[in-house]
C-alpha cells in the first residue's frame, strides 16, 4: 500500500479542522480506536476470559517500546501513568544530599520544574539556564555542570520554543563529569529517532498521547540497569514484586526489572492502544516519520517567516527544531491570533510566548497553506 493511502486509511480527520496540536493531544489512528473498542467489548462481555492474552499485550508493549528506544533490555522499560509521575519517581527516588544541584532550563514545561523545586526542603537547588537567549544552547549547559550538580534534566525539545538539542553532546558531557542524564522525550519521542544508549541516558520518559498517536493515561519510563536499584521505592503493591502472579506469598522482593515501578494493576486499556499506535509507527518507519515531520516543519518556518509582521520563535536553522514550530506577530497579541485561527478550523496552542504550531508526518501540505492563509487572514483583520 502507498504511504499516502495508507495514512488516508489511518487518519479520518474532518474535512474542515487543520490539526496543528500534536505536541498537545494527537488525533489516533483508526487501529488505536478499534483497538480500545475491541478491548472494551471483551472486558464487557467476557471480563477476564481473555486475560492471559491481555498479558501478552502487555508483553508485546515492552518489546515495542525497547525497539523504540533502543533499551538494552526489555527489563529497562516500565510502564507509567504519565511523565510527570516518572519525573517524580526520579526527583524523590534519588539519594540527595544538601547541597545538591540539579541542572535544567529555564524554559522547561511545569512538570520538568516542579519535581525538582520540590526537593528544596532536602536542601537541593534547581540552576535553571537560558536556552532561549544562548547562542550555543548545549555550551551554556555544560557550562553549568560545575559544582556539585548530581543531575541534569532536561527536554529533548522544548514545549514552548520548540528548541531541539543534540542530547549526544549533553550526555557525553555528563558522563565526563559523573552526572546523572534524565531526557524528557515527550515533544520528541514518535516525531525523532531516540536512541538512550547513544545519548547515554540515565532516564528517559515520554507519554503516549503526543507524537505517540496513543491515548492519556499510559507513558514509558526508561530506567538505566546501573539506575534501576537506586531509585528509592515509594508505591507498593501486587505488580511492583519479583514474583508478582504469587498471590500465596509472604516473602517478596521488588522485581529486578523496572517493573519494580508499577506498584498495581497495569492500564490494560492504554496497553492495548498504545500498542496499535506503535505498530503504525513501527510500518511507517521512524526514520521515514522523522522526515516527514522535519518537511512540514520547515515548509512552515519558511512559510511564515515570509509574511511581513511575523516572528519565528523556533530556531528555523537545520538541527534546531523538531515538529514544534512557535511564532508570533509584531503588533498582533498571540491571544488574539489564537483566536482568530481556532475561529477558522486551525487546531493550535498558546505556547512560548507565541502561537505554536505542530504538524506530524501525515499532514498534507494543503493543510499547511490552509492553515499559513488563515494566519495571513488573522493579522491582516486582528
Amino acid at each position: 500500500m502507498h504511504l499516502a493511502e495508507q495514512i488516508a486509511g489511518e487518519f479520518p480527520l474532518r474535512d474542515d479542522l487543520v490539526y496543528l496540536n500534536h505536541a498537545a493531544v494527537a488525533p489516533w489512528p483508526r487501529r488505536t480506536a478499534d483497538a480500545v473498542a475491541r478491548f472494551a467489548n471483551e472486558n464487557a462481555t467476557q471480563g477476564a476470559y481473555d486475560y492471559p492474552t491481555w498479558l501478552e499485550h502487555e508483553a508485546r508493549l515492552r518489546r515495542q517500546l525497547q525497539h523504540l528506544l533502543n533499551a538494552p533490555s526489555v527489563d529497562d522499560i516500565a510502564l507509567v501513568k504519565n511523565t510527570s509521575e516518572a519525573l517524580s519517581m526520579v526527583a524523590h527516588g534519588l539519594p540527595w544530599a544538601p547541597g545538591d544541584v540539579v541542572v535544567s532550563a529555564a524554559e522547561e514545561f511545569p512538570s520538568n520544574r516542579i519535581v525538582w523545586e520540590s526537593l528544596a526542603p532536602h536542601g537541593v537547588t534547581l540552576r535553571t539556564v537560558d536556552l532561549q537567549a544562548a547562542a550555543d544552547p548545549e555550551a551554556a549547559l555544560i557550562a553549568a555542570l560545575d559544582g556539585p550538580v548530581r543531575l541534569l534534566a532536561i527536554s529533548s525539545v522544548q514545549y514552548g520554543t520548540g528548541l531541539r538539542l543534540d542530547l549526544e553532546r549533553l550526555g557525553r558531557a555528563c558522563r565526563e563529569r559523573g552526572v546523572l542524564f534524565c531526557v524528557d522525550a515527550i515533544q520528541s519521542l514518535g516525531a525523532l529517532p531516540m536512541d538512550v544508549q547513544a545519548v547515554q541516558a540515565d532516564f528517559a520518559m515520554a507519554d503516549a498521547h503526543k507524537w505517540l498517536l496513543g491515548p492519556e493515561g499510559i507513558a514509558v519510563f526508561y530506567v538505566a540497569a546501573a539506575q534501576r536499584e537506586r531509585l528509592a521505592l515509594h508505591e507498593y503493591g501486587w505488580h511492583m514484586r519479583e514474583d508478582y502472579l504469587d498471590f500465596d506469598a509472604l516473602n517478596w522482593r521488588p522485581a529486578r526489572s523496572a517493573r519494580r515501578f508499577e506498584c498495581g494493576s497495569p492500564n490494560m486499556l492504554g496497553i492495548h492502544a498504545f500498542s496499535a499506535s506503535l505498530s503504525l509507527l513501527s510500518e511507517i518507519g521512524l526514520d521515514t516519520v522523522s522526515e516527514n515531520v522535519l518537511r512540514n516543519a520547515s515548509y512552515l518556518l519558511e512559510a511564515i517567516a515570509a509574511i511581513q509582521g511575523f516572528e519565528l520563535i523556533t530556531r528555523a536553522e537545520r538541527g534546531r527544531h523538531a515538529g514544534i514550530v512557535t511564532f508570533r506577530h509584531v503588533h498582533v497579541p498571540a491571544a488574539s491570533l489564537h483566536r482568530a485561527l481556532s475561529t477558522a478550523g486551525v487546531v493550535c496552542a498558546l505556547r512560548g510566548g507565541g502561537v505554536r504550531f505542530s504538524p506530524h508526518f501525515y499532514t498534507r501540505t494543503q493543510q499547511l497553506e490552509r492553515a499559513v492563509a488563515a494566519l495571513e487572514q488573522a493579522a491582516a483583520n486582528p
